[in-house]
């Protein structure tokens, strides 16, 4: 007993030195690639920045320069911690967020030279804080969140905090009057978002509960016009969510989140189930919800008012300028665009924010445009892909629920600012100033990563 006491750490030891060996030895494909795309981004980012002071001031400031070189050092930290705590994670998720986050910074910079804002007052200057921030989270939780599968005993917890983050504009000293109720403010000086954390902990809670629920939402119902509908009694879960949405709308005046929340759950409910008829009833909710808060609330009206009227002479100098100047920004851009600094995309009220597509249209030009476009949809491809590569629910739900909730903010926000659809209050993910949506996105590329690392990494069962 005492030979093979003493043996067994010895044994143990050596494993653990084989593995360690293994595992440095062992090239590191995704992580090699990955950091080629990485180098090809930071190139990008900075051309960008330069061309905006080439184009805005005739100069070089380099101080800015060495600021945006703060995103690379981070990026690259990102990198490293992938190397070691996830090294099968998908390859092309941090590169596309970095070059879109820094297309973003670039553009907001350019508008600060155009106000002549510096230091805090710049808008650049915060949004790069709000990076730290952002890219500070998604580390965390790559190196505490080691097993994904962890968020689903918790279910109900993050359902409860997604409504309490919802909720949270209308407590009593931390709501603010902007319009819509969906900023909360500390202090006078920190603002922040709710609802853009309040998604991410909703997509956990509707994949938690969906994977309870699956068996009972997939039963057979009746057959109707070629499709089974489900039974009455199922309907409960869409019915309270659409109920939640037309509250969100009503309540705070958010027509973007109660949609994109209500979108989130539908897209998921239909991946769970396979169900299209969950997609027909899905739609049909979201049509009479529309034309009732269209009847109902005045704001709804103004917006679809300057939707279906843009140029109306009676509204073009006041409630829909923005959507106005916006288009025209685009059409100065035309197909190649004015070049970055050389356009006047601060005419356009909001253009750092809600109309920062716009901004980037009138300078890039129909062809950028179409490239972010095509970078979005590789980013929401790749989501999807990992959760359909997955081999539980959980993580086929939730990596499936959070891409679409992405694309969607894109489309909703696009569709908007180019007259497709009415406007809504949400913002472009990765571009936009605001470091509420900056650090949600960047949540979503952590968990993205988690993921598909996870079902990378899993043995696959093989049948001989």
């Amino acid at each position: 007993m005492s030979g093979a006491t003493a043996e067994t750490p010895g044994v143990s030891t050596d494993t653990t030195v084989v593995k360690a060996l293994r595992r440095i030895r062992m090239p590191q494909t995704q992580r090699n690639r990955e950091l080629g795309l990485l180098v090809f981004a930071f190139l990008i980012n900075g051309a960008a920045v330069a061309l905006v002071q080439l184009g805005a001031t005739g100069q070089i400031d380099w101080t800015f320069l060495y600021y945006c070189g703060g995103l690379t050092v981070l990026v690259l930290g990102l990198h490293i911690v992938l190397r070691y705590r996830a090294p099968q994670a998908d390859p092309f998720v941090v590169p596309i967020a970095t070059v879109l986050s820094g297309l973003g910074l670039a553009m907001i910079y350019r508008i600060d030279i155009e106000d002549g804002d510096t230091g805090w007052a710049a808008l650049s200057t915060r949004q790069l804080v709000w990076l730290v921030i952002a890219i500070g989270a998604a580390v965390t939780i790559v190196v505490l969140l080691r097993n994904y599968r962890v968020l689903l005993r918790y279910t109900y917890v993050f359902g409860l905090a997604g409504i309490v983050l919802l909720l949270l504009p209308f407590v009593p000293g931390l709501g603010t009057d902007a319009g819509a109720d969906v900023w909360i403010s500390i202090g006078g000086i920190f603002s922040f978002q709710p609802g853009e954390l309040a998604k991410i902990c909703l997509a956990i809670f509707f994949a938690g509960y969906l994977v309870r629920t699956r068996e009972s939402l997939t039963s057979v119902g009746t057959r109707f016009l070629g499709i089974t509908w489900p039974r009455a009694r199922e309907l409960g879960p869409l019915l309270l969510l659409w109920a939640g949405a037309m509250a969100i709308i009503v309540l705070q005046r958010d027509l973007g989140t109660g949609m994109l929340i209500f979108g989130m759950f539908v897209a998921m409910l239909y991946v769970a189930t396979g169900k299209t008829s969950w997609v027909v009833i899905g739609l049909s909710l979201v049509a009479v919800g529309v034309a009732l808060a269209t009847l109902v609330l005045p704001y709804v009206q103004a917006r679809f008012t300057n939707w279906l009227h843009p140029f109306d002479p009676d509204t073009i100098n006041d409630s829909s300028y923005q959507l106005a100047s916006g288009i025209f920004g685009l059409a100065h851009g035309g197909l190649i665009g004015t070049g970055l600094g050389r356009g006047r995309p601060g005419l356009t009220p909001l253009s750092q924010s809600d109309y920062i597509f716009p901004s980037l249209g009138e300078e890039l030009g129909l062809i950028g445009v179409f490239a972010i476009l095509c970078l979005y949809m590789v980013f929401t491809s790749r989501g999807i892909r990992i959760g359909m590569a997955g081999q539980d629910d959980f993580g086929k739900l939730l990596a499936t629920g959070l891409s679409f909730t992405l694309a969607l903010q894109v489309f909703i926000m696009v569709g908007g600012v180019t007259g497709l659809i009415p406007l809504t209050g949400l913002t472009t993910p990765f571009l936009a100033a605001g470091g509420s949506s900056l650090i949600a996105n960047w949540i979503i590329v952590a968990l993205l990563l988690r993921i598909s690392d996870a079902v990378r990494s899993r043995p696959r069962v093989v049948i001989g």
